[in-house]
């Protein structure tokens, strides 16, 4: 790629709107190298119930999603995921290892005993000075135990629709699909890719005091104001399946499904989705066309398909361009090549691309953004899957019809200077 012509940052427009979906909490005023010597200094004069207290308080000020303790020979490595990746902030010595995956252990209220089975716990957020829950997992390596902390998003901090990276035209058709009288809005995509919060703005916009709105989640991660929250527990046998009949008997105007998993949960949403209610939900699907096929796997008849699903969501995360170490550049004719851009065209255009600070681990991002691909099921489309269209023959109609594909999402998003072409190929063709 080129040589940098200035490291000027981008429009005062990708500003403003980098910076209107910053998160909260501080994340750029906690410096890496000084949360690592903060730890360390620590370590060595407090025990673990201080350490893991403030592990957990600058991981909840830096927005990050997970917190990882990784036995190795050296120690138990402490890692944070912040925008997706995972930071080293920590080794700590095997002498105090045991003590710190105890006391971790302990607010969760697993078994500190039990090492060789995996374990789910829960810190609540009652014992935490943030009012957030965290979900623990443990499980034996060969280097030892080892715990995954995921903390739980911040229940006052909710995203508008508007807000999530979506375009004018998609945002449109989304609103169109949850405000229909009934039936399935559906947003799809791997582990990670934002889909729980994109199913909570949906279901913030549906929030009326007027209607009865019911969440069947694993876990619950946001307590809503005027919804009920139903919380699955496997060890009682109390799923999906068993919540959702339960629900239907109780008079729902929207209900809202953690996950799709299984061909039973399926075939009672697309009952649900028929008979009048509202159904939000998610699946693991790559984009919006396979989830018909998805469904198809499932059992769910075409019928009953074409006539409960009113739109699918398909969706990525892409880490943003920090917008306080930035340059530009004008693309090379690679670049443009991959971009779409004419010849004619290079000239005009100049990309963004992040420089390592502390301020942003180290990576040149900050923040992330979705990409979207938004399927509307028309007229047209149910009749394709009423006709059992193959997903690739439905997408090519979808593509012909002008839905914008998450591609041509992400293309937008480098255009703009949200984001890096390096970015969009780590997301989209990995």
């Amino acid at each position: 790629m080129s040589v940098p012509e200035s490291s000027a940052t981008s429009s005062s427009e990708t500003q403003s709107s980098e910076s209107a979906t910053r998160s909260v909490g501080g994340r750029g005023e906690v410096r890496q190298k000084a949360l690592q010597e903060e730890l360390r200094e620590l370590v060595g004069v407090v025990g673990p119930g201080p350490l893991v207290d403030l592990l957990l308080e600058r991981s909840f000020e830096l927005g990050a999603t997970d917190v990882h303790f990784d036995p190795r020979p050296d120690g138990l490595h402490v890692r944070l995921r912040v925008d997706g990746i995972l930071h080293d902030v920590l080794v700590l010595e095997q002498q105090v290892s045991p003590q710190v995956i105890s006391r971790l252990k302990l607010m969760a209220g697993m078994d500190i005993t039990e090492r060789r089975f995996a374990q789910d716990g829960h810190i609540s957020s009652s014992v935490l000075r943030h009012q957030r829950d965290v979900r623990v997992g443990s499980g034996p390596t060969i280097y030892g135990e080892r715990l995954v902390l995921r903390l739980m998003p911040d229940s006052s901090n909710y995203v508008e629709l508007d807000q999530l990276g979506l375009e004018p035209d998609q945002t449109e058709l989304v609103l169109k699909g949850i405000h229909a009288p009934y039936g399935m809005v559906l947003s799809v995509g791997p582990v990670g890719s934002g889909k729980s919060t994109t199913t909570y703005s949906c279901l913030s916009l549906l929030n009326d005091p007027g209607r009865s709105l019911v969440t069947i989640e694993d876990p619950v991660e946001r307590r809503i104001d005027g919804v009920n929250q139903i919380q699955v527990d496997s060890k009682i046998n109390f799923g999906f399946v068993e919540a959702l009949r339960g629900v239907l008997r109780q008079d729902p105007d929207v209900m809202m499904v953690g996950e799709i998993r299984d061909p039973e949960t399926a075939h009672i949403a697309a009952r649900a989705g028929l008979t009048g209610v509202r159904v939000l939900s998610t699946l693991h699907a790559n984009d919006t066309a396979s989830t018909i096929d998805v469904f198809r796997e499932f059992g769910i008849p075409p019928m009953f398909i074409a006539d409960s699903v009113n739109c699918i969501i398909a969706q990525r995360l892409l880490r943003k361009v920090c917008p306080n170490h930035r340059e530009t550049f004008r693309p090379d004719p690679a670049t443009a090549q991959v971009l779409g851009l004419n010849p004619e065209d290079m000239a005009d255009v100049t990309l963004a691309r992040g420089i390592p600070a502390d301020s942003n681990f180290h990576t040149g991002y900050f923040g992330r953004t979705g990409v979207f691909e938004v399927l509307y099921i028309d007229d047209a489309i149910r009749e394709a899957i009423l006709d059992e269209k193959s997903g690739t023959e439905l997408g090519h109609l979808a593509r012909k019809e002008g839905m914008t594909t998450l591609e041509q999402s992400a293309i937008r998003k480098v255009l703009a200077g949200v984001t890096s072409i390096e970015e969009m190929h780590r997301v989209l063709t990995s």
